[in-house]
């Protein structure tokens, strides 16, 4: 499966729209009546100030202290860019904030200090300390981000965490244990050499000597070579603890006979001698950003017993630090603890370690194309796992509450787990999974508008994301002139372009179109227009023939026509079958609406057809389907023949006997509203509908279209269903991530007959 290519274009464009940065503000309490202005600041917020005064702790009841964590750094050592400085380190640390809300729930928020000084960097975050509930310390140089954090941890009573340094060392810790586990040794029994003496080195192998490793059998090395004791040159006080009693002076003697090697170097620092001299079964952590000290594949050329993790996505067993921090941070808010401790950060990495040994879910397998087994290649938890949330966080309580740092400890663990699970966001899996059977499909992609930049831009991204190939229906002179227009020069080799003109089909084509047009009033010359010159129709030719796997259009003109066109190739009406389904994304729910696309007003069997295709698109999303006929009446109140046809299409279904819940007719809010719904007990969903099937197209664009605008919901679709082949229709005012979006889901066959 070929790599994903990000370029700096679409970096730079991710981080400018649809506005500049990655998160913004919004309020969880009303704000609209004078009421709820009056109750938000004076004179009501005046009683949860006076209480906090009286009690401090209640800052953690009346504001959102206890899930806040400030993403801080002074930018001297952002990423391995070096000293970029506090303003240009803001991207990362926009990034780091919402890592902590994605795998999380943490809210955060990121805080740049224009400082070198580290007087004045402890100062000021002290100073922040009644506004947060942990401090993330981040990119921060080496030495000075030891004395930072040691200050910070002494004199404020929040976590302080320095994620450089410990992130790292959990997760390695993490992954030594499986592949200890794996190879038969005891921590204990191991010679362990480090290389890199840097923040992230000095946390690994302090966290390992905590966890059992002996002072003596853990040799550190740096640029200048092995750190012993009695070395005079390059040392400081971080690095002296850590000194040896050994004979040992450079990397080379010291990896001679090891168990472990850990790296947070530089790259090409390890060889292929010292590999094959390191003892039966080595542990190789070769964990320097971008590149590894070696390769898996060097190091497995001259040792195949060996197991080696890097820091990188594209080789198995990666030390991610997205494993830790976010649960690591949860845990300790939730017990409102003092700090995160040694017992803290054991206890994540055990819990992570475990969770890879267990059985992998079907929805991590399917979003890494590969069946996941504990072994050699899976030592790690992979970041998509959605058991961590629920692991990782109470392991980390249990260790708090055990060593006395919880200022509230958890007494309903069970209860606590299942608060975990609910915070999680179920939409991000849902689109992870249909990513996951787009590139495993790695399907040829029709893009039948190659004239127009927004379709060229989706069609470079669906390539160099890794989904499969990309035809463009257009002119060579122009897709190479817009191409070049929009900075993406470089994609013009990358592309395949097709038409008319340069395919040897036409003729097939055109007997095929023949065919079936011949008795509608088209003769030959109308066949030959519409094959050579009209795109769409090309484009479905070329999919009908199996010249491309799926088939993106739609976004140069209206969908009723670009239907029209498509219908002169297969089947797609209504009466066909075809049925277009909207998915709306809105605080964490998914709810689809039907029919979006083809029916313009259905009749009560068509209403019973639209939910069974609908019902269909849920279950591709990975939802067991709830139904729901939404009107403006519930149930026959209040009377109407426009309300008569939903009251009647379940009885249809009911007599398929269809495989999936479904009611009605009622209104959106007791179809979606579980304390509205339970004012009627003898409906038979179990519990909010996430399918609506609405009476008129009219009414379906009505609702997709207020939910985008006034909730600013995210909406995908209209999914075109029912076709013997992925059709995806996008609308006029698709940007070309909407077009991507609609790509992947024909490249995952969703809707698909």
């Amino acid at each position: 499966m070929p790599k994903a290519k990000i370029t700096s274009e679409e970096a730079l464009a991710f981080h400018l729209d649809p506005m500049p940065g990655k998160f913004e503000v919004t309020p969880s309490v009303p704000m609209t009546t004078q009421r709820d202005l009056s109750l938000a600041y004076s004179p009501g917020v005046a009683v949860p100030c006076e209480a906090i005064a009286a009690d401090p702790q209640t800052a953690y009841d009346y504001t959102n202290k206890g899930n806040l964590v400030a993403v801080i750094s002074n930018g001297t050592a952002v990423l391995g860019l070096g000293n970029l400085g506090a303003l240009a380190s803001k991207p990362v640390m926009e990034g780091k904030a919402v890592l902590f809300k994605r795998f999380a729930d943490v809210n955060s928020i990121d805080i740049e200090l224009d400082t070198e000084d580290p007087e004045a960097f402890i100062n000021a975050v002290k100073l922040m300390g009644p506004t947060f509930g942990g401090i993330n310390l981040e990119d921060i140089k080496a030495p000075e981000c030891f004395i930072i954090e040691q200050r910070l941890k002494e004199e404020m009573d929040i976590p302080v965490f320095h994620d450089d340094q410990h992130g790292t060392a959990v997760i390695c810790a993490a992954g030594l244990m499986n592949a200890l586990h794996l190879s038969g040794k005891k921590i204990e029994d191991c010679r362990i050499v480090l290389n890199g003496a840097g923040a992230a080195g000095i946390a690994c192998i302090e966290l390992i000597k905590a966890m059992g490793a002996k002072h003596d059998n853990c040799i550190v090395c740096d640029t200048k070579g092995v750190i012993y004791q009695g070395r005079k040159d390059g040392m400081n006080q971080w690095k002296s603890a850590h000194a040896a009693n050994t004979d040992l002076r450079t990397l080379e003697e010291a990896m001679e006979g090891a168990d472990v090697f850990l790296g947070v170097s530089v790259k090409g620092a390890v060889t292929q001698d010292m590999v094959a001299s390191m003892a039966d079964n080595p542990v190789i952590f070769a964990m320097a950003n971008p590149d590894p000290e070696i390769t898996p594949e060097e190091a497995h050329e001259v040792r195949n017993d060996a197991i080696v993790a890097t820091g990188r996505s594209d080789y198995p067993n990666q030390v991610n630090n997205v494993l830790g921090f976010p649960y690591l941070f949860r845990g300790a808010l939730d017990i409102n603890a003092r700090a995160i401790n040694d017992e803290m950060k054991i206890a994540c990495a055990r819990a992570l370690a475990e969770l890879a040994r267990e059985d992998v879910p079907d929805e991590v397998a399917m979003a890494y194309g590969k069946k996941l087994t504990f072994g050699r290649d899976y030592i790690i938890p992979t970041p998509f796992d959605p058991r961590l949330i629920y692991v990782v966080p109470p392991a980390v309580a249990r260790a708090g509450m055990d060593t006395g740092v919880a200022r509230r400890p958890i007494i309903d663990m069970d209860g606590y787990e299942l608060s975990l699970k609910a915070r999680m966001d179920p939409t991000a899996s849902i689109l992870r999974g249909i990513t996951a059977r787009a590139r495993k499909n790695q399907a040829t992609m029709i893009f039948a508008e190659g004239d127009t930049p927004q379709v060229l831009r989706a069609a470079v991204q669906y390539q160099r994301n890794g989904y499969g190939r990309a035809l463009v229906v257009g002119r060579e002179d122009d897709v190479k002139a817009k191409l070049q227009a929009e900075g993406l020069g470089d994609a013009v080799r990358e592309l395949r372009v097709v038409n008319a003109a340069n395919t040897e089909q036409m003729p097939l084509y055109k007997d095929f179109l023949y065919e079936r047009l011949q008795r509608n009033g088209f003769d030959r010359h109308d066949i030959h227009r519409l094959a050579a010159r009209d795109r769409h129709v090309f484009a479905s030719l070329m999919l009908a023939h199996g010249h491309g796997d799926g088939l993106i259009t739609g976004a140069t003109r209206k969908s009723a026509y670009i239907l029209d066109r498509i219908n002169h190739v297969f089947d797609a009406r209504a009466t066909d079958g075809a049925v277009g389904v909207t998915a709306v994304l809105h605080k964490g729910r998914i709810v689809l609406i039907a029919d979006t696309l083809v029916h313009e007003w259905p009749e009560t069997e068509d209403l019973a057809n639209i939910a069974e295709r609908a019902a269909g698109v849920a279950r591709g999303l990975g939802l067991e389907p709830r139904v729901a006929f939404v009107s403006f009446s519930t149930f026959g109140y209040p009377v109407s023949e426009r309300a008569e046809k939903m009251h009647e299409a379940p009885a249809i279904l009911e007599k398929r006997g269809v495989d999936f819940e479904f009611d009605g007719e009622m209104t959106v809010d007791v179809a979606l509203n579980a304390e509205v719904m339970a004012h009627y007990p003898f409906c038979r969903l179990s519990g909010p509908a996430n399918v609506l099937v609405v009476p008129a197209r009219h009414s379906a664009s009505i609702s997709v279209k207020m939910m985008q605008e006034l909730a600013g919901a995210t909406v995908i679709g209209p999914i075109l269903s029912g076709i013997d082949q992925p059709i995806q229709i996008c609308s006029t005012s698709s940007t070309s991530n909407d077009i991507l979006n609609m790509a992947v889901l024909a490249a995952a066959r969703l809707g698909e007959r």
